[in-house]
C-alpha cells in the first residue's frame, strides 16, 4: 500500500512510522523538515512541503497513486498567531483535501481530537456521535471543528471517498518530552526543574482522557487495513485526573478553583511570561471523556498501555528531555531555546520557518 504521511516526523508520525515500517508499505512522509536517515524513517520517501502554504500542484504530485492518505499535520505554537495557525491547521487540511480529490485517493485518515467535541454535560464517556462544535473560547477547539466542517462537506461532495476522523485524547509518549517542554515552558526554564515540583495548583475535579502514541498509531494501521470509514475515539483507561498528574510529578495536590488558573494561565499568557493559552484551560474541564466502544469493537483495537502509565512516562520524558532524531522531536535545551527566543522573539509569537 502506498501511504502518503503528514507530518510523519511529529509525535503520532514517528509512533505511526514504526508501526507500518516492515509490512512492506510504500511510506511517502511530508514535512517542512525532513529527518536525518535512520530507523524508523529508512524506509520513508520524504517530500518538503508547507502545508500552511498554497503549492496544489506539488501536493496532488506527492498524492497521485497513493492509496491512502493520513493527515497529521497541526500547530501548537505560536499562540499569539492564531492567523497561522488557522492557516496550518484548518488551511492545511483544505489544501489535503483539494490534493486527494484531485489525485484520485480513495482513502483519507484525518488527525481530528476530542478537542474537536462539544462540552460535556457531565462525566459520562461520549460516543462519536457527540456534537463536534468545539469549546469556543479554544482556538485549538475551534479550529478542529472547523476542519471536521471540511470533512463534513468532502464526505457529502465525493462520496465515493472513505473519510476517517479519529478523535484521540491527550497523546503522550517518553520521545515528546523536548517537544512538550517546548510547547508547555518559558524558554529559561530547564527540563529538571520538573523534578522539584513541591504542589500542582489545580482543580480537583479534573479529569481528562489519555492514550499512548504508539496506541494510536496501532489504531491508524487497523484503519488503513480495513479502510474503516467514520470516525474512532481513542483513549486508554482511567481518566487522568488532577490527583493523578500531582502523583506523576511527585507532588501535592493544591486545590485550586479552575477559574482562578485559568486567569493566572491568561494573565501570564497575556505578558508573553509562557507559551500556553488560556483555551487549553478551558478545554480541559469542559471536554468529555471518551466511548471507545467503536475502536475496539469494529478494529479489534485494545491500548496496550493504560492512561497512567502513559502519564508516567510522558512526565519522564519531559523530566529527561527526552527527543527523537527529528526537527520536531529534537532535544530541547536552554541554551537552545534562549538562542532562539534572542534571534526570533518568544515561541507563542513567532511564526514557524
Amino acid at each position: 500500500m502506498r501511504i502518503v504521511i503528514t507530518g510523519a516526523s511529529g509525535n503520532v508520525g514517528s509512533a505511526l512510522l514504526r508501526r507500518l515500517s516492515g509490512h512492506g508499505h510504500e511510506l511517502v512522509g511530508v514535512v517542512r523538515r525532513p529527518p536525518r536517515a535512520g530507523e524508523p524513517y529508512a524506509e520513508v520517501q520524504w517530500s518538503t512541503l508547507d502545508l500552511s502554504r498554497d503549492d496544489a500542484g506539488a501536493l496532488t504530485e506527492v498524492c497521485r497513486g497513493a492509496d491512502a492518505i493520513v493527515h497529521l499535520v497541526w500547530g501548537f505554537q505560536p499562540t499569539h498567531r492564531e492567523d497561522y495557525l488557522m492557516e496550518l491547521g484548518v488551511g492545511g487540511t483544505r489544501r489535503v483535501i483539494e490534493a486527494a480529490t484531485a489525485a484520485g485517493v480513495r482513502h483519507l485518515v484525518h488527525m481530528s481530537s476530542i478537542g474537536a467535541y462539544s462540552p460535556k454535560r457531565d462525566d459520562t464517556p461520549v460516543g462519536e456521535t457527540w456534537p463536534t462544535d468545539g469549546v469556543r473560547s479554544s482556538m485549538y477547539s475551534r479550529h478542529k471543528s472547523a476542519a471536521e466542517r471540511l470533512l463534513d462537506r468532502l464526505e457529502r461532495d465525493h462520496p465515493a471517498l472513505v473519510v476517517t476522523r479519529m478523535r484521540p485524547g491527550i497523546i503522550g509518549q517518553r520521545e515528546a518530552g523536548s517537544e512538550l517542554l517546548r510547547h508547555g515552558l518559558p524558554a529559561v526554564v530547564p527540563a529538571a526543574v520538573l523534578r522539584h515540583v513541591p504542589v500542582v495548583p489545580l482543580d480537583r475535579r479534573l479529569a481528562v482522557p489519555m492514550v499512548h502514541a504508539d496506541d494510536v498509531a496501532d489504531a491508524f494501521a487497523r484503519v488503513l487495513d480495513a479502510r474503516a470509514p467514520g470516525a474512532f475515539n481513542l483513549a486508554a483507561p482511567p481518566a487522568v485526573t488532577a490527583q493523578d498528574i500531582a502523583a506523576a510529578l511527585e507532588a501535592r495536590l493544591v486545590h485550586v478553583p479552575s477559574a482562578a488558573v485559568r486567569a493566572a494561565v491568561s494573565a501570564s499568557w497575556h505578558a508573553r511570561l509562557q507559551p500556553v493559552d488560556p483555551g487549553w484551560i478551558d478545554m480541559a474541564y469542559a471536554l468529555p471523556l471518551l466511548d471507545t466502544t467503536r475502536a475496539e469493537s469494529e478494529l479489534g483495537w485494545t491500548p496496550g498501555t493504560d492512561a497512567l502509565s502513559t502519564l508516567a512516562e510522558t512526565v519522564r520524558g519531559m523530566q529527561e528531555a527526552a527527543s527523537e532524531r527529528t526537527p520536531v522531536l529534537r532535544p530541547r535545551t536552554v541554551a537552545g531555546a534562549v538562542s532562539r527566543f534572542v534571534r526570533r522573539g518568544p515561541v507563542s509569537s513567532r511564526r514557524t520557518p
